[in-house]
């Protein structure tokens, strides 16, 4: 009995090494044409050389494919074209703001300032002496509260736009967009005549928390709405035809389903508060010692601390531990990304 051989699955769209390097050496006479023509005409700098490089790369590409294929496969290299054209527009400032931080930033990192706060020392004082141990933990306290508080808030409110839709559905949606576009600034003052001023007269790290809150909350539970949506009915149904009531069903089917876009909302919510600096100005009292208390006495935090180092110093020591606090704003944030994405992956035992 003879075996008959595999036949070898067939990708014709697939790019052959030769149309590879006909590819680059297309790529590389527009980069030449490019060059001559900051040469020789008034186009000139980087961006007139990037704008050259993309005219020649494009349109010798477009020739190529005309010639090789047909009008469709031209087309369909142009519309390529364009795209890179967009990805590398969205990288470049992407990138530029990260290796400025990172390289202004390395000058104000040292070990000292995660062990120590600004008690003993002012911004002007070498970058060794003093710490931003209060305004990194003070971050985490704020952020951590706010939440504790949103979520369950904004989760909520996306289970009864997507679930229940009761009467009260367009007036809550119509209130969630409205919120949305709050400047940060509002939330602070609101706090601050609601509850400061006529209630606890302190500024607090809770009174901060809540502030944030009101930013947090549009956007956790209209990320949430939108995951919820994507869930199948056939799940709901299942779930009730088991004979589970409609919120057990949403608690036991629904919402493990929607579990990694919930922590999508999480992230989302985090990353429009944790960089705010307007409501914390106001409400946190933005104090230089370490404060474990989100209830009593100011707190400080890496907004505050960047902001006040680059308006009340003046010197390299000052604008250096601006940058290390942003440095490390940065940090904070990649890795509650990576960390978020890690549970979210995790499968449900």
């Amino acid at each position: 009995m003879t075996q008959s051989a595999i036949p070898t699955p067939q990708t014709p769209w697939a790019v052959s090494p030769q149309q590879r390097i006909a590819t680059g050496s297309l790529i590389a006479l527009g980069a030449i044409l490019a060059g001559i023509v900051v040469k020789t005409t008034g186009l000139s700098g980087k961006l007139g050389f990037a704008v050259s490089f993309f005219f020649f790369a494009a349109l010798l590409i477009f020739i190529q494919q005309l010639r090789l294929r047909d009008l469709a496969a031209a087309k369909d290299s142009l519309l390529n074209s364009f795209a890179l054209l967009g990805i590398t527009l969205t990288l470049i400032p992407i990138a530029s703001i990260v290796s400025t931080v990172v390289i202004r930033g390395y000058g104000g990192i040292s070990f000292g300032i995660f062990t120590e706060d600004m008690t003993q020392a002012s911004v002007n004082d070498p970058v060794d002496s003093g710490g931003l141990l209060h305004a990194l933990l003070g971050t985490l306290i704020i952020v951590g509260v706010a939440l504790i508080i949103s979520f369950p808030i904004g989760l909520l409110t996306a289970l009864y736009l997507t679930e229940i839709r009761g009467t009260l559905t367009r007036p809550i949606k119509f209130l969630v967009q409205a919120m949305s576009g709050v400047p940060s600034i509002v939330a602070g003052l609101f706090i601050l005549s609601i509850l400061i001023i006529p209630v606890t007269q302190e500024q607090t790290g809770l009174m901060a928390s809540l502030a944030l809150c009101i930013l947090m909350i549009p956007t956790i539970a209209r990320t949430a709405e939108e995951m919820l949506l994507l869930i199948p009915n056939e799940l709901r149904e299942a779930g009730v035809a088991l004979g589970a009531t409609q919120w057990r069903a949403v608690a036991g089917v629904v919402v493990p389903a929607a579990r990694s876009g919930l922590v999508t909302a999480i992230i989302l919510g985090v990353a429009r508060v944790i960089g705010e600096t307007a409501p914390l100005l106001l409400v946190s009292g933005g104090a230089d010692a370490l404060n474990l208390n989100p209830t009593s006495g100011a707190m400080g935090s890496l907004p505050f601390y960047i902001w006040k180092a680059f308006l009340t110093g003046g010197t390299q020591e000052a604008y250096a531990r601006a940058w290390g606090g942003m440095l490390v704003l940065l940090v904070l944030i990649v890795s509650l990304f990576v960390l978020a994405r890690y549970f979210s992956g995790r499968r449900v035992n």
